[in-house]
């Protein structure tokens, strides 16, 4: 997946904002996957994904519904940056865990 900064992880949440609660981390981890998905396909092709995008988070968010984005004021938003966050970290650890396996 291409570098993660703050609009990304903005973007996926804002995403996560339109989805029942529930739901929220399954479609955070899926969007990491996509994500990642896309981004060796357009390292491979020499384009974008035509479902995914480049490999960006933001690009794969935008391609969803969004909500507008509410501030640090609201909770609920907060609960999902948090989310993307930590499962930003869960995936990574996953993956180096994989690697030293390998």
């Amino acid at each position: 997946m291409r570098r993660v900064m703050h609009g990304d992880v903005v973007s996926v949440a804002r995403v996560l904002l339109t989805c029942a609660a529930p739901l929220r981390p399954q479609m955070c981890r899926r969007m990491i996957e996509q994500s990642h998905a896309a981004h060796r396909f357009f390292k491979r092709f020499g384009r974008a994904h035509p479902l995914w995008g480049d490999g960006s988070l933001m690009a794969l968010a935008h391609r969803h519904q969004m909500r507008p984005e509410p501030g640090f004021a609201n909770s609920e938003y907060c609960t999902c940056v948090e989310l993307v966050l930590s499962e930003l970290v869960t995936w990574r650890s996953d993956r180096q865990i994989s690697r030293v396996r390998n």
